[in-house]
């Protein structure tokens, strides 16, 4: 019980980190959105081509794509950071190339800092030399700062893996709620709950929690989205398809939405515990599977009815949660889409 109750709070203080690297950041808010456009582009992908296409479905042309995708996290978000930040896309490409091999977070965070070098060093460096200087300084400073990042993050993922780990040892109602609450309370962060239960090797009925949970919160986030305005109804869309893409919205409304999902997630996760261990076990075989729509299908191909009957009691608790969540939290002062992007899109839902 120390072990999740301390694991618990790494993912907090994690959380919270996220957050305030958002609102005090210089350009917190662009870089997290490209840190989500990296997660889709790489870890979505995998979740698809891979794991539901590939293995699921036995089409290797597909396995390979997803897991070429799921290998380049880091490079992603190496490019699209910088991008996001205004670096020219030579020198974007140029950075995210250096960060190959290791994760979106080591990968991310070279990519931030780098952005700050690259632009220095482009206004003092004469013209014609820039190129040059850039490839001797940036180029292996980007590397360092990701091999420096890549044991920490690794460290801090397989320390929060263990509360979830921990838990599918004791009763199946606490293993739900611990399992159910944090992995969704994960796939509405930049962490990733595919990278997590990916990294850790989650399996089993842990692993059945973790899919369904997430799926399950597809319905609650549609809800507590539109009811909290918070953006468009594309927005809203969005995040009921994958968390993911609206990271940005998140970070910025941390409070209500990480208890919301922690609520919506830990019932969902009571849900499929007991239907495994009342109606039949429930199991997946394939880590990396904490997504909606690959996540519920590929529990569904591998445990048949009762995966459908524990999703469809996940939707029920998790639409009551999106309720819950906007009673708690309808008066809580929140930043919208429009405030977070400087935009105003047509459809927005915000007056």
């Amino acid at each position: 019980m120390t072990q999740i109750l301390t694991s618990t709070a790494l993912l907090l203080v994690v959380l919270a980190l996220f957050t305030l690297f958002s609102y005090k950041a210089p350009h917190g808010m662009k870089a997290m959105g490209a840190l989500a456009s990296a997660a889709c582009a790489s870890f979505l992908v995998e979740a698809f081509h891979f794991s539901l296409l590939g293995q699921q479905m036995g089409i290797k042309f597909l396995e390979g794509v997803g897991s070429a995708n799921g290998g380049l996290g880091g490079v992603a978000a190496g490019i699209l950071v910088p991008l996001a930040l205004g670096v020219s896309p030579v020198y974007a490409v140029l950075v995210g190339l250096t960060v190959s091999g290791f994760g979106i977070l080591p990968g991310f965070v070279a990519g931030y800092l780098i952005s700050f070098v690259v632009k220095f060093l482009e206004k003092k460096t004469p013209a014609g030399l820039d190129l040059i200087v850039i490839i001797l300084v940036a180029a292996p400073l980007a590397r360092g700062i990701a091999m420096f990042m890549d044991p920490i993050v690794n460290g801090t993922l397989m320390q929060i893996g263990q509360a979830l780990i921990a838990a599918s040892d004791v009763s199946p109602i606490l293993m739900g709620i611990i399992l159910g609450g944090l992995i969704t309370v994960v796939a509405t962060a930049p962490l990733s709950s595919m990278a997590l239960t990916s990294i850790i090797g989650l399996t089993g009925l842990p692993m059945a929690i973790g899919a369904l949970a997430v799926f399950g919160s597809s319905f609650m986030n549609f809800i507590f989205f539109s009811k909290m305005k918070f953006g468009s109804k594309k927005d809203t869309i969005a995040v009921a398809i994958e968390p993911l893409t609206q990271s940005d919205i998140i970070s910025a409304n941390p409070i209500p939405v990480f208890t919301t999902n922690f609520i919506g997630g830990a019932l969902s996760g009571v849900v499929v515990a007991l239907i495994s261990s009342y109606v039949a076990p429930l199991a997946i075989s394939t880590p990396g599977m904490a997504t909606p729509i690959a996540g519920f299908a590929v529990a569904v191909g591998q445990n048949g009815t009762p995966a459908l009957l524990a999703a469809g009691g996940c939707i029920v608790v998790s639409i009551l949660s999106g309720f819950i969540g906007y009673t708690l939290f309808k008066n809580h002062k929140i930043k919208t889409a429009d405030e977070i992007r400087g935009t105003k899109s047509e459809d927005s839902q915000v007056a």
